[in-house]
């Protein structure tokens, strides 16, 4: 009896390019989160959770259209955050990202992935699988939680657009880290969203 825990990060939206935080899904971000129905049409998924936030939303409906068994539901934990500000132990070399950020962005963020984590790192009976279509900072701070790192690690973790994360537990058993930004769904022309290309 296994809790699988699907985490995938929207698809590309077409102001990203702008530094506009939100908006429609790109052209590649359509393809992207068609290819991804595609590779997750043969799990079972008993919950699909998205950000409200309309590039979250709008990968989830994509999903849905192909997908139609599933039933997508907004949820305001998985909104894009900042789960931490600069810590004694945060290389100075991240000091920069912060400049812009207020102590109240801060305080919501962590005060929000508390909540996510105590709300959706809970084990559930019998085998379970859950779709969460969420941000990059939220995947980032699951896996780090999951994993025990240091808190400011979440700044070292980078997902693709539509890239997969699978969290899993078993029963009386730790969570664990199955994968982490799959991307094989994906040509190597639609693997945006990552601050470095990846290789070939």
């Amino acid at each position: 009896m296994t809790h699988y825990i699907y985490l995938v990060r929207h698809g590309e939206h077409q102001h990203a390019e702008h530094g506009l935080e939100d908006g429609p899904l790109s052209p590649r971000g359509v393809r992207q989160a068609a290819l991804l129905a595609d590779r997750l049409s043969g799990i079972p998924l008993d919950a699909v959770w998205h950000s409200p936030l309309v590039r979250a939303a709008e990968t989830a409906r994509i999903l849905a259209e192909r997908m139609p068994a599933i039933d997508p539901q907004p949820h305001a934990l998985l909104f894009d955050c900042v789960p931490t500000g600069m810590t004694e132990e945060t290389p100075a070399v991240f000091e920069p990202f912060f400049g812009g950020i207020s102590e109240a962005e801060i305080e919501a963020g962590q005060a929000q992935m508390a909540d996510a984590i105590g709300e959706f790192l809970v084990r559930k009976p019998g085998d379970v699988h859950e779709l969460i279509i969420t941000h990059n900072a939220v995947i980032a701070w699951f896996v780090r939680e999951v994993l025990g790192a240091a808190e400011w690690r979440w700044m070292t973790l980078n997902q693709a657009n539509c890239g997969l994360t699978v969290l899993a537990q078993k029963q009386g058993r730790p969570w664990s880290l199955v994968s982490h930004n799959d991307a094989a769904h994906l040509p190597f022309e639609l693997r945006t969203g990552l601050p470095e290309a990846p290789p070939v």
